[in-house]
């Protein structure tokens, strides 16, 4: 766990001593960084840190939002784009959550809010339930608001904290996202025979 945020920590640094050189066009490069960000392998922590501490909290969320969303557009293209990624996630989905299991919009805003859960893989879930690419532009938005605002804010101030703290908080959200699942599942009825056999 120390090694893990000593590597956010530098990572962190890295990004906030690039973007400082970037002068006035430091916005538009925080912006382009966040939403690449996915293929540098740079978690969405970082990103929302980093844009807190450069811009503060009201315009480090607007810019990181911004970043976010459009890196959900890309992951987007992307799965559209690449089948083999399609079905490389959707193999992880169902070791992670089994084959039959939906998130409600809800459930993956908190999800996102998990520093260790795979980013890309909640985008897969919202990719999904898609019913257009407009509502997956719509739930892509939403859920990554608080993420954002909530890294950005409170993010550098989650250091500090002891383990403990930090446990009971990931234990919350554990808690809501139990509370906020979909109360219904759907099984193929081939599928359904198949596994009693």
């Amino acid at each position: 766990m120390k090694r893990r945020v000593e590597r956010l920590e530098g990572k962190t640094t890295y990004i906030i001593s690039f973007l400082e050189s970037s002068g006035i066009f430091a916005p538009v490069a925080f912006i382009l960084f966040s939403t690449l960000r996915q293929f540098f392998f740079i978690p969405v922590v970082v990103v929302c840190i980093a844009g807190g501490v450069l811009f503060g909290t009201g315009f480090g969320s607007l810019f990181s939002l911004i970043g976010l969303t459009l890196s959900s557009f890309v992951s987007y293209l992307v799965l559209i784009l690449f089948p083999s990624v399609t079905k490389k996630l959707y193999r992880i989905k169902n070791k992670w959550f089994g084959p039959y299991t939906t998130f409600t919009t809800g459930q993956i805003t908190l999800l996102k809010l998990i520093p260790f859960i795979h980013f890309q893989l909640l985008s897969f879930c919202l990719f999904e339930n898609r019913k257009s690419f407009s509502d997956y532009a719509l739930r892509s938005l939403l859920s990554n608001i608080p993420v954002v605002i909530f890294y950005t804010t409170f993010g550098q101030f989650l250091k500090p904290f002891s383990p403990f703290i930090i446990i009971l908080i990931f234990l919350a959200l554990t808690i809501l996202l139990n509370i906020l699942r979909e109360k219904m599942m759907v099984i193929k009825w081939d599928d359904f025979f198949k596994s009693t056999i």
